[in-house]
């Protein structure tokens, strides 16, 4: 079955939740306001469930896995504001039915391994969501380990997601409308990396774990982590790579650290189109069905396709900038 493991589409109810609410995260009819980008104009027939699936099918897409918009930083939120609105996402998304599959999210201020484990439990659910803010260090994956030993149990993967950029400082210039996507997402997804790598496999060895836009093209910067006395081993057969938002430069580029094991298609639709990188059949076939048939199970055999120098960082050490 082709997969689509990255997409975000807002249910009823949490539109309803986000008009309720009078500060960021908001909604004002259809415009997104945030307190660390440019107001948003979401389009109407970008939240219509039946459109969107109906348009899934056409292209061939026979899952869609549906990503909480950690963007929004509801998971940041005191648990008196967040848990209503990750409730109506639960709920909501819940409800949509094939061909969607629905990350879970957490609120990560209070950490609440038994709210997760019931959500794990419900129709729909494939995993959980966290945004890479949350993981940003080594330290924090101690603080969320009830979480994260939570999903473990539960045989199911985690996904990260960047979180929400940080406002702007009072009087400072305005930064273009594709500055967050591509400068502290990109940032976020690093830290993350480097976090999961330092701390992450060590304390939770069965997880599966998936990274959003290829971890920000971390992998690529393992010559550098060698220079300044990090460890660098063989690949982690546990540890993905999302695709979104990139091409067949930057693809090829990561095959070539990574391996074609560990690679998932994503689009981030509707933020971004999905890209074929045209890297040949084979390639396809474990980016949109083997690949992810693993992420999600943990069975099935590995396309076979690592290149022979394939790296991966599953221990780091600190070393100065």
């Amino acid at each position: 079955m082709r997969s689509d493991c990255h997409q975000h589409l807002w249910p009823e109810p949490l539109l309803d939740a986000l008009r309720a609410r009078r500060r960021p995260p908001r909604l004002d009819g259809w415009t997104l306001h945030l307190d660390g980008e440019a107001p948003y104009v979401v389009r109407p027939s970008d939240v219509d469930p039946v459109a969107r699936a109906e348009r899934e099918r056409s292209e061939g897409t026979g899952r869609v896995l549906l990503s909480f918009s950690s963007p929004l930083g509801v998971e940041h939120l005191p648990d008196a504001e967040g848990a209503p609105l990750l409730e109506a996402w639960h709920s909501g998304a819940g409800e949509l039915g094939e061909p969607f599959g629905v990350w879970a999210a957490a609120g990560v201020a209070e950490p609440d391994p038994m709210a997760l484990a019931r959500v794990l439990d419900q129709p729909g659910v494939i995993g959980l969501q966290l945004p890479a803010t949350a993981l940003a260090e080594p330290a924090a994956l101690d603080r969320l380990g009830g979480l994260l030993g939570t999903l473990e149990r539960a045989n199911l993967p985690l996904l990260v997601h960047p979180g929400p950029a940080a406002p702007p400082e009072a009087g400072a210039r305005l930064t273009p409308a594709w500055w967050p996507a591509v400068v502290p997402y990109v940032a976020q997804l690093h830290a993350a990396w480097y976090a999961w790598h330092a701390a992450g496999r060590s304390n939770f060895p069965r997880l599966r774990v998936a990274f959003v836009a290829l971890a920000g093209l971390a992998p690529l910067h393992h010559e550098r982590l060698a220079a300044r006395g990090g460890v660098v081993g063989r690949i982690d057969p546990a540890v993905y790579y999302e695709t979104s938002s990139y091409g067949t430069r930057a693809i090829d580029a990561t095959v070539r650290v990574t391996g074609v094991d560990a690679l998932v298609h994503g689009s981030d639709r509707p933020y971004a189109e999905p890209t074929d990188p045209g890297l040949g059949e084979a390639l396809s076939h474990a980016l949109y069905v083997a690949n992810p048939q693993r992420l999600l199970t943990g069975s099935s055999a590995p396309a076979g396709l690592q290149t022979p120098d394939a790296l991966l960082l599953p221990a780091l050490q600190g070393a100065p900038a």
